[in-house]
C-alpha cells in the first residue's frame, strides 16, 4: 500500500500543471473555441462543417485530445456581433476553461483579454500583435496571450494593391473593404501605385449592404478586401458583389478565389489556425503562453482565377501568371 501511495504521489508531482489541476477537480481539461462570426451550428460535432473549426478539432485529435474523452471543447460564436463578445467570454471564465482559443477579430480578442488575465489565450491575430501592443514581442509575448498571425501589416496590403494594379492597370479608385483599424493602418499604401483609396466599413455582419452601396456611390473601379473573421464568413457575398458590378478584386483568402473571386494573395488561414492546436497541446502540458513565441506567417500564395478574369474582360499578364502559385481555370 505504501509503495502504491508513493508512486501515485510521484505521478501527481510529475503531471503537467493544467492536466493535474483538471484531475484534481475531477473533470477533463476545458478548451474554449470562440469565433467572431461563424454560425454556431457550423462549429459543432466531431467533424464541423466550418473549415477552421474542423481543422482545429482534427489538430487536437491528432495530438491525443479527443473532444468528450480526453478534453472538452466548449464552442462559442459572437455571430458577427461585438456586443455578444463579453457574455460568451464571461461564460468560459465561469466554466473555468483551461485555455481559450480566439479566432481573429480585434474586438473579440479585446473581450477575451478583458475577461481574464489568468486563463491562457491562443489567438489567430488579424494584425501585427506587437505593433498593436497586444504582446511584448513575438519571441516573448508575456502575459497570458500567444498565437499566430497571417497578416504582416500595411506592407502586405501594399503588395496586394501592386498585384491588383498589375492585373488591371486602368483602375484608379479602389475601395478598401474591412475594419476601420486595418484601413487606417494601410490607407497610404495606394499612393505608391497611383490609386485613390476609398473606405467601406465592414466590422459587423449587418454592414455588408451599406458597404456595397457606399462603394458604388463613390464610383470605385476596383476592390481590395481586408482581413477579418466577419469578412471571411461573408466572402461569398463579396465575390458576388464584385462579379455583378464588374469590379476587379483582390482578397487575403484563397477561399474567395475558389468561390469565384478574381485573385488572392496571403497565407493559408486554415493552415495557420490548424497550428493553434499545437499551442493548446503545449499549454495543457504545462507551458506558459507568455513563453511561447507568436508565429508569423512567412509563406504567401498568389492564386488567380482565369474564369473570373475572362468574365471581367481582364487579360492576365503572362508575367503575373508565371508568378502565380495556383491558377484556377
Amino acid at each position: 500500500m505504501r509503495r502504491r501511495q508513493f508512486i501515485a504521489i510521484l505521478g501527481a508531482l510529475a503531471a503537467p500543471p493544467l492536466i493535474a489541476r483538471a484531475q484534481q477537480r475531477g473533470r477533463l481539461p476545458v478548451v474554449g473555441l470562440v469565433f467572431a462570426a461563424t454560425p454556431i451550428s457550423r462549429m459543432v460535432g466531431s467533424n464541423p462543417t466550418e473549415p477552421l473549426a474542423r481543422t482545429f478539432i482534427r489538430g487536437l485529435r491528432d495530438l491525443g485530445w479527443i473532444d468528450g474523452q480526453t478534453v472538452v471543447v466548449e464552442r462559442r460564436s459572437a455571430e458577427g456581433e461585438p456586443a455578444n463578445a463579453a457574455s460568451i467570454l464571461g461564460e468560459l471564465v465561469v466554466r473555468r476553461a483551461d485555455v481559450i482559443v480566439v479566432a481573429g477579430a480585434p474586438w473579440l480578442l479585446q473581450a477575451a483579454q478583458r475577461a481574464t488575465l489568468d486563463i491562457p489565450i491562443v489567438a489567430l491575430f488579424q494584425d501585427d500583435p506587437a505593433a498593436a501592443g497586444r504582446i511584448a514581442s513575438f519571441g516573448s509575448p508575456g502575459g497570458n496571450l500567444t498565437g499566430l498571425t497571417g497578416e504582416t501589416g500595411a506592407e502586405l496590403i501594399g503588395k496586394r494593391l501592386q498585384l491588383l494594379k498589375e492585373l488591371a492597370p486602368r483602375i484608379s479608385r479602389v475601395v478598401y473593404l474591412g475594419t476601420r483599424q486595418s484601413w487606417e493602418a494601410s490607407r497610404g499604401e495606394g499612393d505608391a501605385v497611383g490609386l485613390v483609396p476609398v473606405f467601406a466599413e465592414i466590422d459587423r455582419a449587418d454592414q455588408f449592404a451599406d458597404a456595397f452601396a457606399g462603394a458604388l456611390q463613390d464610383r470605385v473601379d476596383a476592390l481590395i478586401v481586408l482581413s477579418s473573421p466577419v469578412i471571411y464568413t461573408g466572402l461569398s457575398r463579396i465575390v458576388s458583389f464584385a462579379a455583378e458590378n464588374r469590379l476587379p478584386a483582390i482578397y487575403p483568402f484563397r477561399e474567395a478565389v475558389s468561390a469565384g473571386g478574381l485573385m488572392s494573395y496571403g497565407a493559408s488561414v486554415a493552415d495557420l489556425f490548424g497550428r493553434t492546436a499545437g499551442y493548446v497541446d503545449r499549454i495543457l502540458k504545462g507551458a506558459k503562453p507568455g513563453d511561447l513565441p507568436v508565429e508569423q506567417a512567412t509563406k504567401f500564395e498568389l492564386v488567380i482565377n482565369l474564369k473570373a478574369a475572362k468574365a471581367l474582360g481582364v487579360a492576365v499578364p503572362p508575367t503575373l501568371l508565371a508568378r502565380a502559385d495556383e491558377i484556377i481555370e
